[in-house]
């Protein structure tokens, strides 16, 4: 098979996006998307993403994920985002989308290079003395740090995402956050499923902002986070059954289009 693709990445988060409304790909075909997203041995990515017909009526359309380990994912920020300019690139969608993902449904704004995606509320939070717990579509782990850079994310994120604590739940997301100011924090994120650390996640950064403002770090209900791919803004509001009207706002862009035998 010949198959067309397209590579996107939102603030360093890269994901090999593939048109499926044909149903082309099988989302069986583990092995397939495994070497899709090989660095090595296929084109590479921290996942992939099927744009495909949409299953709910007033949907552009439908959106499936799958890690880079070939197993379907949890909701993907970033790739969310990237997934919206990749539907306006197709004519799909102009300056608004609305999409289902895993977790439920979205609803987004282009302008110019730039997606913001609206994510789902988030009603439940575990605060602990020395981290945070959530479900922001994914769940993640927040572990707040005094030195961001000299942290080993990837030693001690796959303690964290493979510790008895996650054990019954398919382990966690890991963040570790440094507050630079009132309005900015530094995010590095161990994702599971591509079990390193990755250069953004768009779930892992809204986590941070809900938590950072849970905790009482941050007094903004509007937070700049800093990643290693780049900068992502956190948007939220504040009410008594927790956070609403979340928005995720960042660059999303296409790096290049290629064929594949497979």
């Amino acid at each position: 098979m010949n198959l067309e693709f397209y590579k996107y990445q939102g603030t360093g988060n890269d994901f090999v996006m593939i048109d499926n409304r044909d149903h082309k790909v099988s989302k069986n075909n583990t092995k397939l998307i495994q070497r899709l997203c090989d660095r090595r041995f296929g084109i590479g990515g921290d996942g992939l993403i099927l744009l495909e017909k949409p299953d709910i009526a007033d949907d552009d359309f439908k959106m499936v994920y799958f890690n880079a380990d070939g197993n379907p994912s949890s909701m993907c920020g970033n790739g969310g985002r990237c997934l919206v300019a990749f539907a306006n690139f197709l004519g799909i969608v102009q300056q608004t989308a609305r999409f289902t993902a895993i977790d439920g449904p979205h609803e987004a704004t282009i302008n110019n290079d730039i997606v913001s995606l609206k994510m789902q509320n988030v009603t439940n939070i575990k605060l602990q003395e020395e981290f945070s717990y959530l479900d922001t579509g994914s769940p993640h782990h927040v572990l707040f740090v005094n030195n961001i850079a000299s942290e080993d994310v990837k030693t001690n994120g796959a303690e964290i995402r493979y510790s008895e604590m996650y054990k019954g739940n398919n382990g966690t997301n890991v963040n570790f956050v440094q507050q630079m100011d009132d309005e900015l924090l530094k995010v590095r994120t161990y994702e599971r499923g591509v079990e390193d650390e990755t250069f953004s996640c768009g779930t892992g950064v809204t986590a941070v902002a809900i938590a950072a403002y849970e905790t009482g770090r941050i007094k903004s209900r509007e937070v700049q986070i800093e990643t290693p791919g780049g900068s992502l803004k956190v948007s939220f509001v504040k009410t008594a059954r927790g956070f609403e009207n979340i928005w995720l706002i960042g660059p999303a862009v296409q790096v290049f289009k290629g064929n594949i035998v497979c």
